[in-house]
């Protein structure tokens, strides 16, 4: 094998991807190994796929088509959660050479070591899957390639087994590492330089499962750390985002007043469907309480639309729910028949895909209006900016503690910085 191997990686999908492979371009840097620059062919190409929906899969597809195309005689190594699930359909892919499952991904400098690359032709994909349920290992990771913004991983895996995701099968049961390893990887994260850490997972309110603790202890830790920075926590079920969580956030003084919280569903009966562990009942109550202690907050929401046994009357029902919800944003799915799913084996009215198509748009709509809503009743609102180093028209850009996005005229002098400033008028 060379010496120094020039490395790409791409990644698709979650937060959660972009910070495995942060750390794991980190270990190979580590290794003697670089990092190859843009439009310069890699020696190994590295794809760390996502496999949420029928859509993320058709994209994982074309991304290793396109990577094959420009790197033609590159080692291609595809990963991540489509490879967990799918891999003798990866394997068949023209031009791929590996396929590694999510636990084998976390040994990929090892690998790569054994790779001889003089003696290396594309003449087979080689798999290597370990069963998913035997995977009791945590592989922390923090994203590092954005200097202003951290993700931190704090947990992996769920059990939770809703009834039309596929997601505990391709990332495993729920696993978390201690706080105090998170905590200095936090500290860390921030001596090089970041100001805002993301806390990042697949249901981080199941924090605590291997390790007996919990996750507003881990808040906490995080909340004491020194230094000038902010904290955003990332999607958390609403049975498991508690009143003192919420309470917690409200009078912390790093935790933003941001929540992204998954709904999936506004009607009750699709919910039972679905498999998930609350009512909407309950979920308005985690938004009004969210709400009453912090009126300025930003609250993203997870929607799905077109599952199984989503009738008309159930989609007026969820409609009129969204409405009515004093949330700031919708993040909208359109549901994909996945296999292996229980969705699959119940008896269900099946929503057209046109019809699906349009439920989206309709939610898409209510979005535009209830962010446009948010930023007018912002408007003149006293806010900490965190600029970006980002260059678009000569302006820079930046978010505001509650997740508004602001602009000024470039500078260079205050990327990485916080500013006091008033939220403008909507444009």
């Amino acid at each position: 094998m060379q010496a120094i191997m020039k490395i790409a990686f791409t990644t698709l999908g979650c937060k959660l991807n972009f910070a495995e492979s942060s750390a794991l371009g980190k270990a190979l840097i580590e290794r003697g190994h670089t990092k190859a620059k843009q439009g310069e062919e890699a020696d190994i190409c590295i794809i760390n796929t996502c496999t949420v929906t029928d859509a993320a899969d058709h994209k994982d597809r074309q991304m290793i088509h396109r990577i094959r195309r420009q790197n033609p005689k590159a080692i291609l190594i595809v990963t991540g959660c489509y490879a967990q699930l799918k891999p003798g359909e990866i394997a068949q892919i023209e031009g791929v050479d590996y396929v590694l499952g999510q636990d084998e991904k976390f040994n990929l400098p090892d690998f790569i070591e054994k790779i001889e690359k003089s003696e290396f032709s594309h003449q087979h994909s080689d798999i290597f899957i370990s069963p998913i349920r035997e995977v009791e290992d945590f592989h922390g990771a923090y994203s590092k390639d954005d200097r202003t913004r951290c993700f931190l991983k704090v947990q992996d895996g769920c059990n939770y087994f809703c009834s039309y995701c596929t997601i505990p099968l391709a990332r495993g049961k729920s696993r978390n590492p201690s706080i105090a390893s998170l905590v200095a990887q936090a500290q860390e994260a921030l001596n090089g330089g970041a100001k805002e850490i993301i806390l990042s997972g697949v249901n981080i309110g199941d924090f605590g499962r291997s390790t007996g603790e919990h996750f507003i202890d881990l808040l906490r830790a995080l909340d004491a750390l020194d230094g000038d920075y902010r904290i955003r926590i990332s999607s958390c079920e609403p049975n498991l985002l508690s009143d003192e969580i919420i309470d917690f956030v409200a009078g912390s003084t790093h935790f933003a007043p941001h929540f992204h919280i998954p709904l999936q569903s506004g009607s009750n009966a699709v919910l039972k469907i679905m498999g998930r562990r609350y009512t909407r009942e309950l979920f308005a109550e985690r938004v009004a309480h969210i709400k009453s202690v912090m009126p300025h907050a930003f609250i993203g929401v997870d929607c799905m639309v077109g599952v199984r046994g989503e009738t008309t009357e159930c989609w007026a029902d969820y409609v009129d729910f969204i409405e009515q919800l004093p949330v700031s944003q919708l993040h909208v799915f359109t549901y994909s028949e996945r296999a292996n799913t229980r969705m699959l084996e119940m008896d269900l009215y099946v929503v057209p895909q046109k019809e699906r198509e349009r439920r989206s748009k309709q939610l898409h709509a209510i979005s535009a209006q209830k962010t446009e809503a948010f930023y007018k009743e912002h408007e003149g609102y006293q806010a900490l900016v965190l600029w970006e180093s980002s260059k678009k028209d000569g302006l820079m850009y930046g978010f505001t503690e509650n997740y508004i996005k602001v602009s000024c005229p470039y500078d260079r002098a205050k990327v990485n910085t916080f500013e006091r400033i008033t939220v403008p008028p909507l444009h």
